[in-house]
C-alpha cells in the first residue's frame, strides 16, 4: 500500500548477476540481491536493515557482478528464488512498519532502473505478479536534485557524489555490498529532511498497470523524443504483448502501432510512443531483449513515421475506436456477403460483441464493396479468447482467420483500403509509340554481353558506371534488366552492343570486375542465346534449353522477331523506374518516349521464368530525352494513333504469380474494352488479335 503523504519509506537497494550502475538491466540478467530498511519520516526513526540473496535461474556471474558485490555462484545457490524472496519482502516491510506504528509505505530507489529495468521485467518474464507497492516509487536522484539545484544533473548522480555533495562518508569497503548503499541513502534522506532543507516527498513516479488502447489522430503532434521502432517481433504478436515486452515503462495511451506490409499483414514492426523522452531513453537499452525465443530490435524513431502509421482521420474509426480498453479482434476472409447478423451469429452467445452492431467495423473500398475484414470489439480478455478459439471456422464456405488487433491497426487497414483505389490508373497523357515496334535482336551474332552477379541493389545508373568508357557502344534501348517471377532483379543483365568486336572487348575489360561488393561476370553472348533467356529459357556451360514454355516442336518460335505484347501496358518511364541522374531540361521539353520491353510471343509471358525490364540506354529512358525530332514524327505519324478518349491503361498489381490472360479478361468482365483501338497502337500476331476480340474462345498451349 502507498501512503498518500508518503509518511514512511521502503529504501530499496539491488543487484543483478550482469551491469551494475548506469547499465543496470540492460543485458537482461536475473536479480541477485535485494537491501531494504523502513524510515519513518515525521519520527525519523528506521526499521531493521534486511538483506537477501536471490537465487537466479542462470548462476554464472559476470565479472563486474563478482568484483563489485563480492558474491559466488556457491553462495547463491542456496538463497530462495525471486517469488519467495518478495513474499519475505512484503512480510518483513509490514512488521516493521507495525513496530513503527505506521501502516502505509512508499519505495525510494536509487534511480528508475531496479524498479523499472529489472524487477517489472523479470517478474513479467516469469509470469508472477508484483505486489502494488512496485507500481509506485520515489527516485532518489530526482528528489535530491530537486532539494539541492545546485548539484550534478540527475543522469549523473549516483549514491556516492550524492553523499560526497553533503560531505558524508564514501567509503563503500567499511559494510557488506548493498549494506552501505542502504544506510547511505537513508543518510542523504534525512539531510533532505532537516530543517534547512525541509524536503518533503509527494511526487512519486509511477508505472502504468496495463497498456491503455485508444485511437490517434493524424492531427496530433507527436514528439520524436518520445517514438521507438522495435524490429523483429513474432507475426502473432498483440499490442498487449509488445506492452509486456516494454513492462515497467510508461507507453502513450493508443501509443503501439503494429506495421503492416503491402499485403495489410504484419511485417514483425512495431511503433511505440512513451509518455515521455525519459522513458524513451530506457527503451532503448532494451535492444535485443528477448520475447519468447525472439530477439528485438530497438531505435529510435520519429513522431511523423508514427502518425503515418496510427493516425487515422475517418469519423467512422473515431467512433468505433471511441470505446476505451477493448479488445480488438481482425477477422479475415469474410464472405463478400457476410452482414452483421451473419458475423454476431458466427461469434456466438459466448462471445458477445460491445455494443452489438456497433462493435462491429467492416473493411470496404472507396465504392463501398467489402473486402472480407472486420473488426470486432470484446469488453473483456475472456470474450476475445473465446472468439479467437474460432479460427479457421467457417462462415457460408469460406474459412475465417481471427487475430488479435490494435487501434493503429484498425486505422492502417482502413487508410490503405480507403485512400487508394483497388487498381490504380497511370497518369495521364498516353505516351506514344514510335513505330515500328522495337524488336529484340534474333541472330547469331555475338554483338551482346551478358552480365551475371550483379548485386540485387544493382540499378542502370550502377550498370553504366561499370561499363565505363563503353557506354557509348551500347546500343540505343540496348539495356535489359532480367527479373524474377517477382518482379525483382535476378542478378542477370543482358547489353547489346554496336558490334561484335566491342562486346568482345567489353568482355574482356570488364569480366570479374567489381560492382559494389561484388565481382561480375561478363559474358560475349548473340541476340537468339539472349532471347532465350529473356523468354526464360537457360544457358550455360551445357548448351541452350528452351523456355519450359515450348515444347520442342515450337522451339524455331524464336527465330521470328519479337513483338510488344497486346496485354503489356505502356508505361511513363517514371511509372516504371527510379529516380536517375538526368540533365536538366526546360519546363516544355517533350516527353522521352519509350517502349514496354517485347517478348517473343505474348501468349508465353504466364509461363516464363523471367522477364526483361524496360529496355533502356543512355540515350533513351531517363538519362539523356530521347531527341525532339523523334518525338515530333511519333505525335504527328499517321499509321501510330493515340488511344481514344475517353479511355485509360491501368497497371494491376498484386496478381497471383499463376495469373493468365483468361483470369485478367474474366476479372474485367462486365467492362468495356475495344481492342480494335489498339490495332495501330500494338503489333499483334493473328492468334493474339483473336483472343482479345473473342475472349469466349480460347486457344490452349
Amino acid at each position: 500500500m502507498t501512503a498518500s503523504h508518503s509518511d514512511s519509506l521502503v529504501v530499496l537497494f539491488g543487484a543483478t548477476a550482469g551491469a551494475y550502475g548506469a547499465k543496470l538491466g540492460s543485458d537482461e540478467r536475473e536479480l541477485i540481491l535485494l537491501v531494504w530498511q523502513v524510515v519513518d519520516l515525521p519520527s525519523k526513526k528506521v526499521g531493521t536493515l534486511h538483506k537477501s540473496l536471490v537465487k537466479a535461474d542462470n548462476l554464472d556471474l559476470s565479472e563486474q557482478c563478482r568484483k563489485v558485490s563480492g558474491l559466488t555462484p556457491e553462495g547463491l545457490s542456496k538463497a530462495e528464488p525471486l517469488d519467495r524472496v518478495l513474499q519475505q519482502f512484503s512480510q518483513l516491510v509490514s512488521s516493521d512498519l507495525k513496530v513503527l506504528g505506521r501502516s502505509a509505505y512508499t519505495l525510494c530507489s536509487d534511480g528508475q532502473l531496479l524498479i523499472r529495468q529489472v524487477l517489472h521485467p523479470e517478474t513479467s518474464k516469469k509470469n508472477f505478479l508484483l505486489s502494488d507497492c512496485f507500481y509506485s516509487f520515489y527516485d532518489l536522484r530526482k528528489e535530491f536534485h530537486a532539494c539541492y539545484p545546485s548539484s550534478a544533473t540527475v543522469k549523473d548522480q549516483t549514491i556516492k557524489t550524492m553523499a560526497e555533495y553533503l560531505g558524508l562518508g564514501t567509503d563503500e569497503t567499511e559494510e557488506d555490498f548493498g549494506v552501505w548503499q542502504v544506510k547511505t541513502m537513508v543518510a542523504i534522506i534525512f539531510s533532505m529532511l532537516s530543517e534547512s532543507c525541509n524536503h518533503i516527498f509527494t511526487e512519486p513516479e509511477t508505472v502504468k498497470y496495463k497498456y491503455e488502447t485508444g485511437p490517434c489522430s493524424k492531427s496530433e503532434t507527436v514528439d520524436s523524443e518520445t517514438v521507438i521502432r522495435a524490429r523483429g517481433l513474432p507475426w502473432q504478436s498483440s499490442d498487449q504483448d509488445i506492452a509486456r515486452f516494454f513492462k515497467g515503462l510508461n507507453i502513450a495511451k493508443g501509443g503501439v502501432a503494429l506495421c503492416l506490409n503491402a499485403q495489410g499483414r504484419r511485417n514483425g514492426e512495431a511503433l511505440v510512443r512513451f509518455v515521455n523522452s525519459e522513458q524513451r531513453d530506457l527503451a532503448l537499452e532494451r535492444h535485443k531483449h528477448h520475447m519468447g525465443s525472439r530477439y528485438i530490435e530497438v531505435y529510435k524513431a520519429t513522431g511523423e513515421e508514427f502518425l503515418k502509421i496510427a493516425g487515422g482521420t475517418s469519423n467512422e474509426v473515431a467512433q468505433f475506436l471511441s470505446k476505451e480498453n477493448q479488445v480488438i479482434i481482425r477477422m479475415r476472409g469474410l464472405p463478400f456477403t457476410a452482414t452483421q447478423e451473419d458475423v454476431l451469429g458466427f461469434l456466438g452467445p459466448e462471445c458477445p460483441v460491445t455494443g452489438g452492431k456497433e462493435g462491429l467495423l467492416f473493411v470496404k473500398y472507396p465504392d463501398g464493396r467489402p473486402t472480407g475484414d472486420a473488426f470486432v470489439l470484446f469488453s473483456c480478455e475472456e470474450y476475445a479468447q473465446h472468439a479467437l478459439k474460432k479460427h479457421k471456422e467457417i462462415l457460408g464456405k469460406r474459412y475465417i482467420e481471427l487475430f488479435r488487433s490494435t487501434a493503429a491497426e484498425v486505422q492502417q487497414v482502413l487508410n490503405r483500403y480507403m485512400s487508394t483505389p483497388l487498381i490504380p490508373t497511370l497518369p495521364t497523357p498516353i505516351i506514344p509509340v514510335i513505330p515500328p515496334p522495337y524488336t529484340i535482336a534474333t541472330g547469331s551474332i555475338r554483338d551482346c554481353v551478358r552480365l551475371r552477379g550483379l548485386p540485387y541493389t544493382a540499378g542502370i545508373d550502377d550498370i553504366l558506371e561499370f561499363m565505363g568508357d563503353a557506354t557509348g557502344d551500347i546500343k540505343p534501348h540496348g539495356v535489359h534488366m532480367v527479373l524474377n517471377q517477382q518482379g525483382r532483379p535476378s542478378g542477370d543483365a543482358f547489353i547489346q552492343m554496336k558490334s561484335a568486336d566491342k562486346a568482345f572487348m567489353v568482355a574482356q575489360k570488364c569480366h570479374k570486375k567489381m560492382m559494389k561488393d561484388r565481382y561480375v561476370e561478363v559474358f560475349q553472348c548473340s541476340g537468339e542465346e539472349m532471347n532465350f533467356v529473356l523468354m526464360g529459357g537457360t544457358l550455360n556451360r551445357s548448351g541452350l534449353s528452351p523456355p519450359p514454355c515450348l515444347s520442342p516442336p515450337a522451339y524455331a518460335a524464336f527465330q521470328t522477331a519479337a513483338v510488344i505484347p497486346a496485354e503489356a501496358a505502356l508505361y511513363q518511364p517514371q511509372a516504371l523506374l527510379p529516380a536517375t541522374r538526368t540533365p536538366q531540361a526546360s519546363a516544355a521539353a517533350p516527353p522521352t518516349v519509350t517502349y514496354y520491353p517485347a517478348q517473343a510471343a505474348q501468349l508465353y509471358m504466364n509461363y516464363t521464368a523471367y522477364y526483361p525490364s524496360p529496355p533502356v540506354s543512355p540515350t533513351t529512358v531517363g538519362y539523356i530525352a530521347a531527341p525532339p525530332g523523334a518525338v515530333a514524327a511519333a505525335a504527328t505519324a499517321t499509321h501510330t494513333p493515340i488511344l481514344p478518349q475517353p479511355g485509360a491503361l491501368v497497371r494491376m498489381q498484386g496478381l497471383p504469380y499463376n495469373t493468365g490472360m483468361k483470369e485478367i479478361l474474366s476479372f474485367f468482365q462486365g467492362y468495356q474494352y475495344a481492342p480494335d483501338d489498339y490495332n495501330g497502337l500494338i503489333q499483334l500476331s493473328d492468334q493474339a488479335r483473336s483472343v482479345l476480340q473473342a475472349p469466349k474462345e480460347w486457344v490452349c498451349l
